[in-house]
């Protein structure tokens, strides 16, 4: 899904500008969609990907960076979201705005609470209040088999100031 390769789905990701960094983000565009769950795991995420990459695709709207979040805000779905660099036809549009502590993790997704946890832990020792926490998945399950390194930054949300 990678637009500046087509033979590579998902480009390499270096985990150097995202760990324990501080990102400010003022109105940055995405597409939001929404995964079906079952106890957190996603049911349709492949469906989801396809469409927006496909919409993306097609309206010309794809970043450099290529970001997707996650929002697990259920057991039974997750809100999507897709950078884009410009508005999308016929797809919800959503602008994030906010200041975010960020973590790089890696290993199985099977060790997400830990890294939950940690990540909690790591917003309190910096003395930050937590608003939110966005999961930053930055390969598909192939690609990080093929890279040997399955990388998930969390974004904490935090309050400005």
């Amino acid at each position: 899904m990678n637009p500046h390769a087509p033979d590579e789905c998902c480009p390499r990701f270096n985990p150097e500008p995202w760990d324990n960094k501080v990102i400010t983000w003022q109105d940055k565009r995405f597409v939001q969609d929404r995964v079906s769950s079952f106890f957190h795991l996603p049911m349709n995420f492949d469906v989801v990907l396809k469409r927006n990459d496909s919409a993306i695709r097609a309206a010309d709207a794809y970043t450099e960076s290529r970001i997707v979040l996650t929002d697990e805000n259920s057991a039974w779905g997750a809100d999507v979201y897709f950078e884009v660099s410009k508005d999308i036809p016929n797809a919800k549009m959503v602008s994030l705005s906010g200041t975010f502590l960020c973590k790089v993790f890696e290993g199985s997704y099977r060790e997400i609470g830990i890294w939950i946890e940690e990540m909690k832990a790591y917003v309190a020792a910096k003395g930050k209040h937590l608003r939110k926490m966005y999961f930053y998945y930055t390969t598909c399950p192939e690609c990080a088999k093929k890279y040997g390194k399955n990388y998930v930054v969390i974004l904490a949300e935090i309050d400005a100031g």
